[in-house]
């Protein structure tokens, strides 16, 4: 179970009892990021509903943006939760809510009662100074920032970064698809902490956000011995990624054996080009004749 997801999905609301048991049911079951794969009827006996109930909740979860799904094959359903991507439809308003007409009543007394003489009336002889509409221009604009120098630009940030934004976004999709091959392959989830976080971060600077998540679910169906020994640990992809790449790009994966027949085979190649030079040099005595 998820605490973050947990706890960012308690508060929603605009949905009813039957669709929010099932989206505190799915995130019972998520992890941090947001990934769980129970069963409809696992999900109906935890909700005491019924399996036609649960799965219209979910289409209607998945329709507000909540909730997203990805079939696999030969294995339960595969659903993501973005508790802040959640948008519920809006419902239009009753034409008989509508406000009634405003009729035509007597004036209150505060409103036909005299608006208050002001000093300058109540004193004539004192000169009344009314205060300008813009402040002085030696005033900073804005509370707590020094003052411009003329020309000087105000520049405010109420935004995070849209670069950041995407690089977070960029390392989720490297995760996810590092995550859904690992556990094909091992039938558990990858371990993730703060170093395998900064090693997400570092695979997004060498490989991109496009190249990025398809090394890293190729990278788990490698089978070589020391990558097979070391569980496809995210670090091992990242020691050689670019290699792994290029594996990626020609489909084909190069493991200790096949390195080793293809350095025999330059060997013998080398000798081969040796005993030719050996033969077609005048003059020499040679083995071959």
């Amino acid at each position: 179970m998820s605490t973050m997801i947990m706890s960012a999905c308690w508060p929603l609301q605009g949905m009813s009892a039957t669709q929010k048991a099932v989206l505190i049911s799915l995130a019972d079951n998520a992890n941090d990021e947001g990934f769980c794969w129970p069963s409809v009827p696992k999900i109906a006996m935890r909700t005491c509903l019924s399996v036609r109930a649960v799965q219209g909740s979910i289409k209607w979860l998945c329709s507000t943006g909540i909730l997203s799904t990805a079939e696999r094959v030969g294995r339960s359903t595969l659903y993501t939760l973005t508790p802040a991507a959640y948008a519920p439809p809006q419902q239009a308003r009753p034409v008989n809510d509508a406000p009634p007409p405003q009729q035509d009543l007597p004036p209150s007394p505060v409103q036909t009662a005299p608006a208050p003489r002001s000093s300058c009336t109540q004193n004539r002889n004192r000169t009344c100074k009314e205060p300008s509409a813009e402040p002085p221009a030696f005033l900073p604009a804005l509370i707590g920032q020094s003052i411009l120098e003329p020309g000087e630009k105000v520049s405010v940030k109420t935004q995070k970064e849209p670069d950041d934004e995407d690089r977070k976004q960029a390392c989720r999709n490297i995760w996810q698809a590092y995550s859904i091959a690992y556990f094909d392959r091992y039938q558990t989830e990858p371990v993730r902490n703060q170093k395998v976080n900064a090693q997400v971060n570092d695979l997004l600077k060498r490989l991109g956000k496009i190249e990025a998540p398809r090394v890293a679910a190729y990278f788990v169906g490698i089978n070589d011995s020391y990558l097979i020994r070391e569980c496809h640990a995210f670090g091992a992809l990242l020691t050689k990624a670019e290699a792994f790449r290029t594996q990626w790009a020609t489909n084909a994966q190069v493991n200790s054996v096949t390195a080793r027949q293809i350095e025999n085979t330059q060997a013998n190649l080398n000798t081969a080009e040796q005993a030719k030079a050996m033969i077609r040099k005048e003059g020499s005595k040679n083995a071959f004749l």
